[in-house]
C-alpha cells in the first residue's frame, strides 16, 4: 500500500472547493493549477491519481443530474440492504463493524471511568483523530485548518466522565484498519511466508453513547454500502420513523465516528449532496473515492452552482431516549 500523504488531500480539497465554486464556469485545468500551486501537468496526475477522475469529469460529478443518477442506481440496492435488516449487505475491504452502545447508566455518567485513547493520524482526507477504548473505536474526527486541538477536543466533550490521554501508539493500529483499503490492499494481523492471512481479523468494535433514536440512526448509515448514496428520508423510513427527518438529520450530524459510520454518504433527495459535520468539500471527496467509475451521462449536461449546504434540524421526543445496552450487532461497513 502507498503511504497516505496528507498534503495531496489538502491540495486536493483546495481544487475541489476552487471547482465548486466556480461549476457556472467552469475553469480551465490552468486556473485550477494556479489557485493550488501546482502546474497543469502535476495537478492533472495528481487529482487523476488521488480522485480516479480528471478535473473535467468531476465538474460533471458535482452536478444535480449526477446525483440524481448515483441516487437512482442506488435504490435497489438499498431496498434490498434495509429490507433484508441488519445481517444484510456487502463488505467494504472486509472489514466489518460491531457496533455497541453504552448502558443508561454509563450514557448518565458520560463514561466515567472509562480510559479514552487518542492520538492524531494521517488519513485519505486529511488529518484525522482517533479515539479508542477497551470496548472499541469511540471517535474518529477530521482535523479542520490545522486544528488539532479542536478535533481532539470535540471529542472529549462527548465524554465528559472519561479520562482522556494521549497515547497514538495505541490507536495507530485502528488507523491502520480503517484506512488499509485506500490502495485496494486488506489490513493483515498475521502474514504467513506465502503472503496470506492466518488470522482472520476480527470486527471493528464501535462503542457509541447516544440515544435511543441517534443509535438507530447511525445502524442504519452502516448498512449503506460504499459506492451508494441515501436521503434523509429514506434513513428516516429505515428507522420507522418516517416522519422525523428533521430528527434524523440532527443525529447524523451527531455521528461520534466518521467514515466508519457513513454520514457522508447521505444527500439531499434534490440531488443536492448538503452539508457534512467536517467541511462540504471532504464529504465530496469521499463521495468521489467510493465512486471511481466514470460519472453517468446524465452528469454531462448542464452544470449548476454549488447548492446551499444548510440542513435545519430538530430532535424528535424520541430521541430523548437512551439507547439499550444489549443493542450489539454485527454490521458490515460498505
Amino acid at each position: 500500500m502507498e503511504p497516505i500523504d496528507t498534503k495531496d488531500y489538502i491540495r486536493i480539497e483546495a481544487a475541489l472547493r476552487y471547482l465548486a465554486e466556480n461549476a457556472e464556469r467552469q475553469p480551465a485545468l490552468g486556473d485550477v493549477a494556479t489557485h493550488v500551486g501546482l502546474s497543469e501537468h502535476h495537478l492533472q496526475r495528481l487529482f487523476t491519481r488521488w480522485a480516479g477522475i480528471s478535473p473535467k469529469r468531476f465538474l460533471q460529478f458535482q452536478t444535480v443530474e449526477a446525483a440524481k443518477s448515483l441516487l437512482l442506481d442506488s435504490r435497489s440496492v438499498l431496498d434490498t440492504t434495509y429490507t433484508a435488516g441488519l445481517s444484510s449487505g456487502g463488505r467494504l475491504h472486509d472489514l466489518f463493524v460491531t457496533l455497541e452502545a453504552m448502558t443508561p447508566g454509563e450514557y448518565k455518567s458520560g463514561g466515567f471511568g472509562l480510559t479514552i485513547r487518542v492520538g492524531v493520524h494521517d488519513s485519505p482526507f486529511g488529518e484525522c483523530v482517533i479515539a479508542t477504548t477497551d470496548r472499541g473505536v469511540c471517535g474518529l474526527s477530521f482535523v479542520i485548518d490545522g486544528d488539532r486541538s479542536a478535533a481532539t477536543a470535540e471529542i472529549a466533550s462527548r465524554w465528559p466522565g472519561a479520562n482522556v490521554v494521549d497515547d497514538s501508539a495505541a490507536t495507530r493500529t485502528v488507523a491502520e484498519r480503517v484506512f488499509a483499503a485506500w490502495n485496494g490492499s486488506l489490513w493483515e494481523p498475521e502474514v504467513r511466508l506465502d503472503g496470506r492471512s492466518s488470522v482472520t481479523p476480527a470486527p471493528l468494535s464501535i462503542l457509541v453513547r447516544g440515544t435511543n433514536f441517534q443509535v438507530r440512526v447511525w445502524e442504519a448509515l452502516l448498512r449503506i454500502p460504499a459506492g451508494a448514496v441515501s436521503t434523509y428520508e429514506d434513513v428516516a423510513l429505515a428507522v420507522g420513523s418516517a416522519g422525523a427527518t428533521r430528527a434524523v438529520g440532527t443525529a447524523i450530524a451527531w455521528n461520534p465516528v466518521a467514515y466508519l459510520i457513513p454520514c457522508h454518504r447521505v444527500i439531499r433527495k434534490t440531488g443536492a449532496f448538503g452539508s457534512y459535520h467536517w467541511g462540504a468539500a471532504r464529504k465530496v471527496a469521499m463521495l468521489l473515492r467510493e465512486n471511481p467509475r466514470e460519472v453517468s451521462d446524465a452528469g454531462t449536461g448542464r452544470q449548476y452552482p454549488r447548492p446551499s449546504a444548510t440542513m435545519e434540524a430538530r430532535d424528535s421526543e424520541d430521541a430523548a431516549r437512551p439507547q439499550r445496552a444489549d443493542r450489539q450487532r454485527a454490521l458490515a461497513l460498505g
